[in-house]
């Protein structure tokens, strides 16, 4: 008789992103009404939210027409379902659902897929490696608000920012820029993060220290390099957490060094990485005369990266399931959902 497989759901939760140029404004209106991102109380969230999207719809419009008129990053996230699920249904029968935070398919869509699979567990997978409150927390805030009726069921891998595989997958994506590079000067490698208000991080948020352990351990491999940790996508008038980008990679042309940039907090290419990086800072370091501008790619579905989450998921599954009681344990230490 043929062993029945365990039936799990793993639903891999990223920020999301318009599906088309009309989409634009809504997702960020969705984006800047999360009071993870506006932490004030409403009406004053609702408006200042309206009104930030208004604003910002032409610019970003101009973005994702660069991008063929929409986000890249769900496609990108399945593909990495594809991949999860392929290393693990050997052992397991295996649903994996892409959920993103600010555009289609949000938690709510996924609710008929997961009901009709019935699974006897769930694995809520933030694909976020530093965990933040304005990223990991909030999916995990709306996934509970929605879902409630899986709580029982799920268990939430909250980050795994120092993961040997995750560590390992981009230093082999490192090493061939790092390479190219040193065979005509002397580089520094410029670990990009999106960057977080100072007020956020001084609150307590982790994102900051967990970023740099995860380029210390990265490091490792590449001991004698130069290196920065550095930010960019600043939005507002806040004062943000740094350095920025902009200003390593200015400071980087001014003393000769070749540049080879590492997206260490992007699992997947998306706007950020495909005209922040790509477009708008290599034409700046041309401009600034950098010799070099190597960027090395986003983890992506990369074996490595894959064995990782298969890896998190597989242990996970050892323990019971219970997601309130993960979310009373971190108000215990003080990140509150």
């Amino acid at each position: 008789m043929p062993t029945v497989k365990p039936k799990i759901a793993i639903v891999l939760a990223n920020l999301g992103g318009p599906d088309s140029l009309g989409a634009v404004r809504p997702f960020l209106f969705n984006l800047f009404y999360d009071r993870a991102i506006l932490r004030l109380p409403n009406p004053l969230r609702f408006f200042l939210a309206l009104l930030i999207s208004c604003a910002r719809e032409k610019k970003a419009r101009g973005i994702y027409f660069l991008l063929g008129g929409k986000s890249p990053l769900l496609q990108n996230t399945l593909a990495q379902a594809r991949a999860l699920k392929r290393s693990l249904e050997k052992d397991f029968d295996v649903l994996v659902v892409p959920v993103m935070r600010y555009w289609r398919p949000r938690a709510r869509d996924v609710m008929d897929v997961l009901s009709a699979f019935n699974p006897d567990r769930v694995v809520f997978l933030p694909l976020y490696p530093q965990f933040s409150t304005t990223t990991t927390e909030s999916s995990i805030k709306e996934w509970m608000s929605v879902a409630p009726q899986w709580a029982a069921r799920t268990s939430v891998i909250d980050c795994y920012f120092a993961n040997v595989n995750f560590i390992a997958a981009h230093q082999e994506l490192i090493r061939p820029v790092l390479r190219e590079a040193s065979l005509i000067g002397v580089p520094r490698i410029l670990f990009s993060a999106h960057g977080l208000p100072k007020k956020i991080v001084d609150g307590g948020d982790p994102y900051q220290k967990q970023i740099e352990a995860t380029v210390a351990l990265v490091m490792k491999k590449f001991e004698g390099v130069d290196f920065s940790i550095c930010y960019q996508s600043r939005v507002g008038l806040m004062e943000w957490i740094g350095p920025s980008l902009g200003g390593e990679l200015k400071r980087a042309a001014q003393e000769g060094l070749l540049v080879v940039v590492v997206p260490i907090s992007f699992v997947s290419e998306h706007s950020e990485t495909l005209v922040e990086l790509d477009i708008e800072f290599a034409e700046k370091a041309r401009e600034w005369g950098v010799a070099f501008y190597g960027r090395v790619p986003a983890i992506g579905a990369h074996p490595l990266f894959v064995k990782c989450l298969n890896e998190l998921v597989r242990s996970l599954l050892k323990e019971p399931a219970n997601l309130e009681s993960y979310c009373l344990e971190r108000l215990y230490r003080g990140l509150r959902l």
